[in-house]
């Protein structure tokens, strides 16, 4: 983990939603957030709202399997350019959950900037998958360190914030960089991800829980991973 900055106290960047005394896997959402942004999240956060809908279908798929779930607390709303602020408490949260826990392995769960969050930490050794929901993905952004690890990418085609043609892209990369990697659209999805809910909130749970072998995963995403092209759902 890289140098802590000068921004005074810190909070803890782990947040725990379900505890677990022995916990064998972990699931951390990361939430939307703006490209610039050096205040902090107000409390009502509608980036974080977003999120529960998602975190209460992954708390039922993996229910009685000592999968502790948590999210991750930013200090800024913004990714804020080279800094990549929500990257980095990604880590940070990554670090605490690793001297809390153990070496357990990890799914990352982003939507939008914690799509783009999260793929840029799973480089971090806790990492075994990410699931990006129409996350940002600049066309210059690095992939080469995801060899190893499976991402699943879903966005939807009414999109008007983030590109799908962008996670489309980041997935080739991905793939040429050794990792496990596909992506899905949401025939009809947007942004938010109001539109077409269950599939975005099934979807992502029933992956989760494929992704740390508790149940087979969903089958377009299995599908998906063995295909060379975006699948619809």
């Amino acid at each position: 983990m890289s140098e802590p900055r000068n921004d005074g106290v810190q909070q803890p960047a782990l947040i725990v939603t379900r505890p677990c005394a022995a916990p064998r896997a972990a699931v951390l959402l990361l939430h939307g957030g703006r490209a610039d942004g050096l205040r902090p999240p107000p409390p009502w956060n509608l980036p974080e709202a977003r999120m529960r809908p998602i975190g209460a279908r992954v708390a039922e798929a993996t229910a009685g399997n000592s999968v502790l779930m948590g999210r991750v607390r930013y200090r800024y709303r913004g990714w804020n350019g080279p800094r990549a602020d929500a990257a980095y408490d990604a880590r940070r949260a990554l670090d605490e959950l690793a001297e809390a826990a153990g070496e357990v392995p990890v799914v990352l769960v982003g939507h939008s900037m914690g799509g783009r969050a999260a793929l840029s930490a799973a480089d971090h050794p806790l990492v075994r998958a990410v699931v990006g929901l129409a996350p940002w993905c600049p066309p210059d952004e690095p992939a080469g360190h995801l060899g190893g690890r499976t991402v699943v990418l879903l966005h939807g085609d009414r999109d008007r914030t983030t590109d799908p043609g962008a996670s489309a892209g980041f997935v080739r990369r991905a793939r040429d960089s050794g990792a496990r990697a596909c992506a899905l659209t949401v025939t009809g999805g947007d942004h938010a991800m109001l539109r077409r809910p269950g599939i975005w909130h099934g979807l992502t749970a029933g992956t989760v829980a494929g992704l740390l072998d508790l149940a087979a995963l969903p089958r377009a995403v299995s599908v998906a991973l063995d295909s060379e092209a975006a699948q619809k759902v």
